[in-house]
């Protein structure tokens, strides 16, 4: 045995971690993509030249919605909308985000779902951020779809800025986080398709209340600087 035999073999050169998969060809689907935050985030990647499902509560409001956006989107009731997606993301109001999940729980077994719902509440001193019993928006989503893959991500992101058609960049990060690292790098790959976009792992699902609970505070600047502030982290 030669002393090179002798040595343990080298160690492979850590993952760029910009380096991210191919999702051009995935079909997103977005339940409450009706409501502001999810219209927004549908015509966004559509624009990007993502294939996207609108999901509704009646099929007929979602095909209403989706003609409105135009080319690349689609309109479907919920249960359509999560069968015919590869990648689902939760954008209705919190107040129905347990209801939605808990019906759909077959049609969502298998797929990478995205959780961006912010508990909220208001009172007249402004938004403040509510703690579900699980810890999170999306903590609750992982506890009543065991058989779905689970992500949060998109929180942050002006419902205003993303449904104006003038607005060619939005110059923020998305803040991902998951329990499986390639689920996150997918996720990260779909917000980096919109142009002035990022998306930056930030840790596991145990994490995202903190991630959620931001929300109020933009709220706060964004009322007190007539803005629609977003987030950018710096050094990376």
């Amino acid at each position: 045995m030669t002393a090179t035999d002798s040595q343990p073999p080298a160690k492979p050169a850590p993952k760029d971690p910009w380096t991210l998969p191919d999702v051009s060809g995935l079909v997103v689907g977005v339940l409450g993509g009706t409501g502001d935050q999810g219209r927004g985030l549908a015509y966004r990647l559509a624009r990007a030249g993502q294939k996207v499902i609108i999901g509704s509560r009646t099929a007929e409001r979602a095909r209403t919605a989706a003609e409105e956006l135009g080319e690349g989107v689609e309109g479907a009731d919920n249960a359509e909308c999560a069968r015919r997606s590869d990648i689902v993301i939760v954008a209705v109001p919190w107040e129905g985000h347990a209801d939605t999940l808990r019906s759909l729980r077959e049609e969502l077994a298998g797929k990478l779902v995205v959780d961006c719902v912010n508990p909220l509440g208001f009172d007249k001193k402004g938004a403040y951020a509510l703690r579900p019993e699980e810890g999170s928006a999306a903590e609750q989503a992982a506890a009543l779809l065991p058989d779905s893959r689970v992500t949060a991500a998109f929180h942050h992101l002006s419902a205003v800025l993303l449904r104006d058609p003038e607005i060619k960049e939005i110059s923020t990060d998305v803040m991902v986080l998951g329990e499986v690292r390639a689920d996150c790098e997918i996720v990260q790959a779909l917000a980096s398709r919109i142009p002035g976009m990022r998306g930056v792992f930030a840790g596991r699902l145990r994490n995202a209340h903190q991630v959620e609970s931001l929300v109020a505070n933009l709220i706060s600047v964004n009322r007190r600087y007539k803005a629609h502030a977003g987030v950018r982290l710096t050094d990376i």
